[in-house]
């Protein structure tokens, strides 16, 4: 299962990046994991980005990290927003920054640098406002479907 991929203390450090990540932005970032992704890996990050409600952020500014591990297949979605700010090129960056990372084992620390990295672009495009509301649980989402 999906829910097994990371030890409790994995998840914790995970989730803790993503807090960290999201404490110098109005962005949201969001993990997503699942088992099997027997289609293709963008469109169904595109399914599960919908699914979370990702897009109704205030600003678009929504970054989806989406891991099927059992295939060796991972997406990164960023809203409209970010896209527009970024560029396609800064997600291959951070991809192939995971890619390196999971290839040593070292998939929750690889994640975390991962969204870390994210975390700091979003900071840049979209600073953390005198209201900031988390509008987007920081919580690793799973799905064990057979898509």
């Amino acid at each position: 299962m999906a829910k097994d991929l990371f030890t409790a203390e994995e998840k914790k450090a995970v989730t803790a990046a993503v807090g960290e990540a999201e404490s110098h932005t109005s962005g949201e970032i969001r993990i997503h994991l699942e088992r099997r992704c027997r289609e293709d890996v963008l469109d169904h990050a595109a399914f599960i980005f919908e699914e979370l409600e990702m897009h109704k952020t205030e600003l678009r500014n929504g970054v989806l990290f989406y891991i099927s591990f059992e295939d060796h297949k991972l997406a990164i979605l960023g809203d409209a927003g970010i896209n527009a700010k970024v560029g396609d090129d800064f997600w291959v960056k951070i991809k192939d920054h995971m890619v390196s990372e999971f290839k040593k084992g070292n998939h929750a620390s690889g994640l975390s640098e991962a969204v870390i990295m994210a975390g700091k672009a979003l900071s840049e495009h979209f600073p953390k406002g005198k209201d900031n509301p988390n509008e987007l649980s920081n919580e690793i989402s799973y799905g064990d479907s057979a898509k």
